[in-house]
This record gives C-alpha cells, sequence and structure tokens, in this order.
C-alpha cells in the first residue's frame, strides 16, 4: 500500500518516493508514498509532476485501487525500484483545499438551518455545487445563506483531521452527511474532517487548516432539481 501522506499532512507539496510497480501498457506507476491525492468525494485528482533527475514526467491522472496510489504519466514509465521526487501543481490543490473546505462549511449551515442532507456534490478549483434534498426551500433565504456561510469562514475555525476505527464511526450517523453512505465495506479507518463547532464528517479529501484560509465565496445560483432537490453553486471570492 502507498503511504497518503496528503491523509496527514495536506500542506505537503513535494515527495521522495521510489516505484514499486507499473503497468507500462496503461502508463501508470505505483508508488511507495504520495503527496498526489486521487480523487475522490467530488475533489478532482491532483496533477503535478515526477522528477528523476532534471527529467520531469507530468502527472496527468491519479486514481487509488487496492495495491495503493497510481501516477499516470506522459512519458516513458520507469522501472521499478526508481527513485524520483514528486511535485503537485500546489496553486491548483491549495484552491482545491479551500474550495473543499467551504463546501464543508455550507454542508454545516445548511444542516444547522434546514437538517437536510446532502444528495451529491462536485468541485473544480474555486468553484463548488452542492445538492440538497431541500422541498421547502425559500428563494428569499439566498442572501442569509451566503451571509451565514461568509460569518463562518471569517470566524477562523479550526478544521482538524483525525481517525478512528470503522466500528466506532458506523456507531455514529453524524459522521454521514450524505443521504447515503459513500464509506466502501472494506474501509476499517475512518477519517473524519472537523470544522469545529460547524461541521464534522467522514472525508478522504484535502482541506485548510482553518476557514479563514477560504476568503469569502458568492453563492452564485440556487436551482431546482426537480422532486424538492436544489442545486447550490458557489465560487471562491479570491
Amino acid at each position: 500500500m502507498t503511504d497518503t501522506i496528503y491523509s496527514t499532512d495536506a500542506y505537503a507539496r513535494t515527495m521522495d518516493a521510489v516505484v514499486v510497480a507499473t503497468d507500462r501498457d496503461d502508463g501508470r506507476v505505483l508508488l511507495d508514498r504520495t503527496v498526489f491525492y486521487p480523487g475522490g468525494g467530488g475533489q478532482p485528482n491532483d496533477v503535478g509532476a515526477l522528477w528523476i533527475g532534471d527529467d520531469r514526467l507530468a502527472v496527468v491522472r491519479v486514481t487509488a485501487d487496492s495495491n495503493g496510489v497510481w501516477h499516470w504519466i506522459d512519458s516513458a514509465v520507469p522501472g521499478t525500484g526508481t527513485s524520483l521526487r514528486g511535485e503537485l501543481d500546489w496553486d491548483r490543490r491549495y484552491d482545491l483545499m479551500r474550495t473543499h473546505t467551504a463546501m464543508h462549511a455550507m454542508c454545516g449551515v445548511i444542516w444547522r438551518r434546514y437538517q437536510v442532507p446532502v444528495t451529491g456534490g462536485n468541485m473544480v478549483a474555486g468553484e463548488g455545487r452542492l445538492d440538497f434534498e431541500l422541498p421547502n426551500w425559500n428563494p428569499d433565504d439566498k442572501p442569509d445563506v451566503e451571509a451565514e456561510l461568509n460569518s463562518e469562514l471569517a470566524a477562523r475555525l479550526d478544521v482538524e483531521v483525525s481517525f478512528m476505527p470503522r466500528a466506532e464511526a458506523d456507531k455514529d450517523p453524524s459522521l454521514i452527511r450524505t443521504k447515503v453512505s459513500l464509506l466502501p465495506p472494506s474501509l476499517e479507518t475512518v477519517r473524519v474532517i472537523d470544522i469545529v463547532g460547524l461541521d464534522r464528517q467522514a472525508d478522504g479529501g484535502t482541506h485548510v487548516d482553518s476557514t479563514g484560509e477560504v476568503g469569502t465565496i458568492t453563492l452564485a445560483t440556487v436551482k431546482s432539481k426537480g422532486r424538492g432537490f436544489r442545486r447550490f453553486r458557489f465560487t471562491l471570492d479570491g
């Protein structure tokens, strides 16, 4: 298995690693450790580069499976045992971290106001989308939701990462803010993201250390998706 540095240190931008397996036909390598997030929970995978000496291999895709984290590269695949250095496209990653934390903060605000679960979500750097089962939505609430969310972001709430055994997590349904649990049955340890005092939920993605790093957001649209579902789209203001 790959040592997933991003799980405990979202601010790590580089790593030294060793190639432990390859798939030459598919143009990918499995590394013993990585800072590259493989995507999931609506957050896209990281991109960047692997360096072997002065040779740069662009990382164009990253995924994870039961073997670990695979990195697709745009050039010849190095052999097993090759030592290399990895480097993230940090500006993109940091904007995704800020966006992801804003999404969790919005989950907290919507839950506090309406007690409804998330039914879907997605993001790109600087823009987020969340769907809620919210049949009684009043369009006049939109500016109030935006103001409340920005107030929580400005409060510089701490964002904490912890881990708990699956059996313990299964006893706390509040950790699942989606309508259907997305935790795979094989998962033995659950990672928890806690925006202290606002939102606490199981999550595998990368986040900033404080809501103050997000800045402010603009709640661009809230649209009906039929049968009482609402789609919220927001953008980071800077």
